[in-house]
């Protein structure tokens, strides 16, 4: 017969899949609505972007979720060593996660605006865009299966983003200079491009998460980064407060 301590510990064991299973669906929840959001722009689907903006409140609702549970586990369990980096680390993986909801949504509301104005050929958008879907898919893999090597190789994309991002921002002012009637149709696609490269930094924030939660150490603070861009928009598009970076 099972004693109070083998439950305890069972039950711990529980609340921790429990945990894991959370910050999975909330990242799955987060992929989609990314892939919604890039989908509305290109489709110039305004019905589809309405619904990415509607299901931005479940991922809040997983976070708060989480939030709860990892509150919870800290009260009552007070978990030491590997335990408490897991769970502290799923509670920073979720704020990041939140914060990429957060920036599909606002490409969500870009895409509206997109579908009332000329169509502007913006190629870089589409392959910036696959690169950071593959990056958070990847991440959350390296975080479920506890992967360094693969946080790593996350990690050191970032550079790669960067320069799509900076290519991008000439490629969009040229269009602007041809042509006067460009400029609205090219400001809402530099923010949905700003939005997305964010999103990236995301990606790679839980890179660095993962390798902390596994190894026990940060990487270095001097994250692989793309060119300084020579331009600098004011980017009013960013979620929750976050810090304003500029557009370039």
């Amino acid at each position: 017969m099972a004693n109070a301590s083998e439950h305890i510990v069972k039950s711990y064991d529980e609340e921790l899949k429990q945990l894991n299973a959370l910050i999975s669906r909330m990242g799955g929840l987060a992929e989609t609505q990314f892939d919604g959001a890039v989908q509305a722009v290109l489709r110039r689907d305004a019905e589809l972007a309405e619904q990415v903006r509607a299901g931005d409140a479940q991922i809040d609702a997983l976070e708060h979720e989480i939030d709860a549970l990892v509150v919870r586990l800290l009260a009552l369990r007070q978990p030491m060593a590997v335990d408490l980096r897991y769970i502290v680390s799923a509670l920073k993986i979720a704020a990041d996660l939140e914060r990429f909801g957060d920036h599909a949504k606002s490409v969500a509301k870009r895409a509206i605006a997109i579908s009332q104005v000329p169509r502007i050929p913006a190629p870089g958008l589409d392959r910036m865009a696959r690169m950071v879907q593959s990056m958070i898919k990847e991440v959350l893999d390296a975080y479920l299966e506890n992967d360094t090597d693969k946080a790593i190789r996350i990690w050191r994309q970032d550079a790669e983003v960067d320069e799509l991002y900076n290519s991008l921002f000439r490629e969009l002012l040229t269009y602007m200079m041809e042509d006067p009637r460009n400029i609205t149709g090219c400001t809402h696609l530099l923010f949905i491009a700003k939005n997305i490269e964010r999103m990236g930094d995301h990606a790679t924030n839980i890179a660095e998460i993962v390798h902390y939660q596994v190894k026990g150490t940060q990487l270095p603070d001097d994250r692989p980064r793309g060119d300084d861009p020579s331009f600098t928009v004011v980017d009013n598009d960013i979620p929750n407060n976050e810090d304003r970076t500029p557009l370039l």
